[in-house]
């Protein structure tokens, strides 16, 4: 009794069209189980005029980068015609349509002065250099925020993955993702654009 088929009696495109069934199912199935899986994962977008919360609570800080208290102040809103006249292409891209500009490109990677760097789009304080490290990622990277209450995360499937965005919490800006690989204390990576941020020095 033969082990081995013999595949040279096969009549001719009989295995090809048996593969080619095989792999469209396959490809079929991994198409359905992404279907799903981004169906139950929304990507993360900024809000628009008349979504969300009205207000929302921040961290004031000062000149000189002391926290000076937190205030409740109406959510910033603007429409999208807006946005774009008042950012750079790049920064409106990445903040109100959730790019991501290209690595080691942007201005702010290797900004080491003492300061805080706020949010392009609303000027929010969001980050403090002294927060800030070396992640050799190719973006600003910072182990924690100036404020937690000045940053909101959100769920983010959006490249098949999960990922969780990180956007400023007044006018809803994308600034990035946030990765737990991160330096002590927190072990935490805010991976951030620098379109999306501005820096300032403080006040000595």
């Amino acid at each position: 009794m033969a082990i081995f088929e013999d595949l040279t009696n096969r009549e001719p495109g009989r295995m090809g069209r048996r593969a080619f069934i095989l792999g469209a199912a396959g490809a079929l199935s991994a198409i359905t189980f992404w279907g799903l899986r981004r169906s139950t994962v929304a990507a993360a977008r900024p809000l628009t005029p008349g979504e969300g919360p009205a207000t929302v609570s921040i961290v004031q800080f000062s000149a000189d980068g002391k926290r000076t208290g937190t205030v409740t102040v109406p959510r910033l809103t603007r429409s999208d015609d807006e946005w774009r006249h008042q950012l750079s292409g790049d920064s409106y891209q990445v903040t109100r349509h959730e790019a991501t500009e290209r690595p080691f490109t942007g201005a702010l990677l290797n900004e080491h002065e003492r300061g805080i760097f706020h949010c392009v789009c609303c000027d929010l304080p969001l980050f403090s250099s002294g927060a800030k490290f070396e992640s050799g990622t190719g973006w600003p990277s910072f182990y924690q925020p100036i404020a937690e209450e000045n940053v909101a995360k959100t769920v983010d499937g959006s490249l098949m993955e999960v990922r969780t965005a990180v956007s400023c919490r007044l006018c809803d800006a994308h600034l990035g993702h946030v990765f737990d690989d991160g330096p002590p204390p927190t072990g935490l990576r805010y991976c951030m654009n620098s379109v999306s941020l501005r820096f300032t020095k403080l006040v000595s």
